[in-house]
């Protein structure tokens, strides 16, 4: 009975780590910054997170993230990642809106989407 239970257990435990976390729609405002850039050096924001995005973000294809206003940080995935993170070009180190599915991949906090609404330019 024992070994059946020890079985079970651990039976549940494979087939609850495969069950995805549900992602939970939210709409994010925030600055569109690389990620590499941000980590490396919390003061690359704005227009000196922005130099840095494009030599990152664009050139290298790292990815990008949102950061909001109260220090939040998301990787943004989806369409808006996809061909080298692409339509994310033209609001490197722009205030942003997003709206999507909100999940942790692989710990870190992911917003999945693929539209993008340009609020403001760097300050």
């Amino acid at each position: 009975m024992r070994n059946y239970v020890a079985a079970l257990t651990s039976v549940a435990s494979i087939v609850g780590a495969m069950v995805p976390v549900a992602a939970a729609t939210e709409t994010l405002t925030g600055e569109v910054i690389s990620l590499s850039c941000y980590l490396s050096d919390k003061t690359k924001i704005g227009r000196k997170g922005a130099a840095c995005a494009l030599a990152t973000v664009k050139r290298e294809g790292n990815p990008a993230g949102l950061l909001t206003a109260d220090g939040k940080l998301y990787q943004i995935a989806g369409g808006l990642a996809a061909n080298n993170n692409e339509k994310l070009w033209p609001v490197l180190g722009h205030t942003v809106t997003i709206t999507g599915d909100v999940s942790p991949v692989e710990g870190m906090p992911t917003i999945t989407a693929d539209e993008v609404k340009d609020i403001a330019p760097p300050k």
